[in-house]
């Protein structure tokens, strides 16, 4: 089932197109990896997709199992953000606020699912230290945790191991695999080509002419993954 279709999409800033005659869809299950030169327009794409940027030209359909206000979104983190002064509790149940409408509190559904959700990503043991303490890690899966909250059924990425060194980077990349083959379809802005192609089932590849959507078998034997593949995967 299409959770998303974006046809013949035109994506920019002031209405000067970064990337024109964008068509894909992610089903149900999907782990869609996108991937490209930096300034192609990823993460144009990610603040669309979540309703954050207007679209130049085209259409994004969403399945009506789907609201925007329910995808969980880890975006690239700033400086400022890195040393928020919050507890790690506290960050993880924030993902919970859209559900909470007009109430001013926490429900215990809510509080119950921030706690499971910290078991299941290792950091129930964090859970009343500050966030600016953290490692990079740490933060990392607090922010994966917070977006787990928010959704059951879409989960958007943008780079989420920039930064961290490659034992951290490959835990994470493998949790969020689990997360996807327990029912989690997932998009995942990334500059690493090699991750892209262990873990994800469908690529995105924008920023060239013509640009590839499909699944990643059939990535493996086009010519643009052959071209990027010797210029270098992870310069993307």
């Amino acid at each position: 089932m299409a959770l998303i279709e974006c046809n013949n999409l035109s994506l920019g800033y002031e209405g000067k197109p970064i990337v024109t005659g964008l068509g894909f869809e992610v089903n149900e299950g999907d782990y869609l990896c996108i991937i490209g030169e930096n300034g192609s327009g990823k993460s144009t794409l990610m603040k669309a997709l979540l309703g954050h940027k207007c679209v130049i030209s085209g259409e994004i359909t969403f399945d009506n199992s789907i609201d925007r206000k329910e995808i969980g979104y880890l975006p690239q983190q700033t400086v400022i953000q890195k040393d928020f002064p919050a507890s790690v509790r506290e960050i993880v149940l924030s993902g919970c606020l859209n559900g909470c409408g007009f109430k001013p509190f926490y429900s215990a559904s809510q509080k119950k699912t921030a706690t499971e959700t910290m078991k299941k990503l290792g950091i129930d043991d964090l859970a009343n230290r500050c966030y600016r303490e953290l490692s990079g890690g740490q933060q990392q899966r607090v922010l994966l945790a917070r977006a787990l909250c928010a959704t059951k059924k879409l989960l958007i990425l943008d780079e989420p191991v920039a930064g961290l060194d490659p034992i951290v980077t490959q835990n994470l990349y493998s949790l969020i695999k689990e997360i996807n083959q327990n029912g989690i379809t997932v998009i995942m802005v990334s500059h690493d080509m090699n991750a892209a192609l262990e873990h994800a089932s469908h690529i995105l590849h924008i920023g060239h002419t013509p640009l590839f959507f499909g699944k990643k078998e059939d990535y493996l034997k086009s010519d643009i993954c052959k071209i990027f593949s010797v210029q270098g995967g992870d310069a993307l």
